[in-house]
């Protein structure tokens, strides 16, 4: 099944979208307590690793989508000199944390947070050296629009960077990983956060969105050149690269 059709609600009428931005704010007081203990704190490593990866190219302007309650925006301000970090959000439960962490870490001059619909960005065409999303596009409504519209607002030579769940290909780990996806997950999030469909959506979509090759074919049909991935952890998460043709 498409990614697009898989919703956090499956009773509800409503736009994915809405029920996408219903569903964060409900979760967003328990959400960064559920992303460490359902990774056991890998979700940092992943993180840094993909911030590593911008390192050495211009990232003045970065553009974080589905930023959440900031923790990508906030490890970029701190590991890349010289970067401002406008973080973009549908969710105002999941900003409103997020902006109070950035002001905590004394980081309000370079970071930015504000709410906002990732397939409809409001920045102008060719904005951002580096753009980045973090476990958010298996939630976009249209997928191909939402890299369509990333593309729109990198600048040319500009890097994308993509860090999303995914599903082991290894037949040794995946039934280890279903199990503690599919039962233990939902288990304690309905024990931890207001919303009893959050944690069952998520392995629902991690298997519903494109993976490996699959996902760098639908970057390179928006606009996207150089498109690569790598698997980290088993591969329960892969970062994806790719960058705006000059």
């Amino acid at each position: 099944m498409q990614v697009e059709k898989i919703t956090p609600y499956t009773d509800d009428s409503r736009h994915k979208s809405e029920q996408v931005r219903e569903m964060f704010d409900a979760i967003a007081p328990a959400y960064d307590f559920m992303n460490r203990a359902m990774t056991f704190g890998i979700d940092r490593l992943w993180r840094r690793k993909a911030v590593r990866l911008m390192r050495d190219i211009p990232h003045a302007e970065v553009l974080d989508i589905a930023t959440g309650t900031g923790d990508l925006a906030i490890l970029m301000a701190e590991r890349l000199g010289g970067s401002h970090i406008t973080g973009v959000d549908l969710s105002e439960g999941m900003v409103e944390i997020g902006c109070r962490k950035v002001a905590d870490r004394g980081l309000s001059d370079r970071v930015t947070l504000t709410t906002g619909d990732c397939l409809c960005l409001p920045f102008v065409d060719n904005s951002f050296d580096c753009i980045t999303c973090a476990y958010g596009v298996r939630n976009f409504e249209d997928l191909a629009a939402g890299y369509r519209e990333m593309q729109r607002v990198l600048r040319p030579g500009g890097l994308l960077v993509v860090l999303e769940l995914s599903t082991p290909p290894s037949a040794l780990v995946r039934p280890f990983y279903d199990i503690y996806t599919r039962y233990l997950i939902p288990t304690v999030g309905r024990m931890v956060s207001k919303d009893t469909r959050a944690y069952s959506y998520l392995p629902e979509s991690i298997a519903a969105v494109p993976q490996r090759e699959n996902m760098c074919e639908v970057m390179r049909g928006a606009g996207l050149t150089g498109c690569s991935y790598i698997p980290l952890t088993f591969g329960t998460c892969t970062i994806y690269t790719a960058t705006k043709p000059n």
